[in-house]
């Protein structure tokens, strides 16, 4: 099985709760705390290829530092808005966001980690 990389914040409970079901589990994990050290281009280029859809999606837009930061949903309209932001913002990236293979979820609701290991 191959393991899993964990985009992770110790403060936000559905980390900690992602990282709880991977142990329940047995799945072996590597975690990455993404506010100490901060994805860069590549890193979260790769991430929105895997993950696919909308980019915006990667963006805690709802959260009160993305309005406070002056940010608008236009800002995150565009493959380049999302990596310019998050590049200028890690704190506004998606939690938990797991990675596994060539496959990439955000895990909310927690339910959707299970799309890994279909």
């Amino acid at each position: 099985m191959d393991p899993v990389t964990v985009f992770f914040n110790p403060a936000c409970s559905k980390c900690r709760g992602a990282v709880e079901l991977l142990d329940g589990r047995a799945v072996p994990y590597d975690v990455v705390e993404y506010l100490r050290a901060p994805p860069d281009a590549a890193t979260l280029g790769h991430l929105l290829d895997l993950l696919g859809g909308d980019p915006a999606e990667l963006v805690r837009t709802d959260d009160d530092a993305f309005a406070g930061a002056g940010l608008t949903p236009a800002d995150v309209a565009t493959r380049d808005g999302v990596l310019k932001v998050l590049l200028a913002h890690p704190g506004l990236l998606q939690r938990p966001v797991l990675v596994r293979g060539d496959r990439a979820v955000i895990g909310r609701p927690p339910e959707r980690l299970a799309e890994l290991f279909d």
